[in-house]
């Protein structure tokens, strides 16, 4: 479990800020991770400011909602830059699902940072093809702490890395929850697309192949 680098009582401009980003496949419990910690530093009475990108209405238009149906209240914004005013003098800044951003993510991020905020990011660190998913790798090389997560491969029950998609749509940003997409480990992932269909049975499977 993650625990939180300890922030000490200073003024604003004294304060050393610092990145967080917390990525995996889907249904591996990022945004969950993302409400703990920013539970956390609420109980702690700093002041948070959440945002997340107003493309993803799939639970609530407004509220960050994890897949197991927890709630923390957010701001949608359309693009990265409406970020940076309106997270005003706040000491924690959370965002969730990252890779939908446009690419000024990164420097919004580094530069709430040298602001003297603790930026919690969460997002996919692949897309559906297993390829790097949008400014999530850059944004894990100027973090000071990356935490990836695993889920569960919905087939063979290992740990998952890969959002398996069950839908015939070759569109990178394509929003669906359990009837799109499934949690994969490497070899159900590979295996199920070297089938070329949305299915394959794991039992039929032999060792040799």
């Amino acid at each position: 479990m993650f625990i939180e680098p300890t922030r000490r009582r200073e003024p604003t401009h004294l304060r050393t800020g610092w990145i967080e980003v917390i990525c995996g496949s889907m249904f591996s419990g990022k945004t969950e991770e993302l409400i703990r910690r920013l539970t956390r530093a609420r109980i702690a009475k700093l002041n948070i400011q959440i945002f997340k990108p107003a493309l993803d209405t799939r639970y609530h238009h407004e509220n960050i909602v994890s897949h197991s149906d927890l709630t923390i209240p957010s701001t949608p914004v359309q693009t990265a830059s409406q970020i940076l005013p309106l997270a005003g003098d706040c000491d924690v800044v959370g965002i969730d699902e990252a890779q939908f951003f446009d690419t000024d993510i990164v420097n919004v991020c580094i530069n709430l940072a040298n602001q003297g905020k603790r930026v919690i990011v969460a997002g996919l660190d692949m897309d559906f093809a297993g390829n790097p998913f949008g400014c999530i790798p850059q944004l894990m090389s100027v973090a000071e702490y990356v935490t990836k997560v695993h889920a569960i491969c919905i087939v063979c029950g290992d740990l998952a890395q890969y959002s398996y998609r069950l839908v015939p749509s070759k569109e990178r940003v394509l929003l669906g929850e359990t009837e799109s997409y499934e949690a994969r480990c490497r070899r159900c992932f590979n295996l199920g697309e070297n089938a070329g269909r949305k299915e394959w049975v794991y039992e039929n499977v032999t060792d040799d192949e």
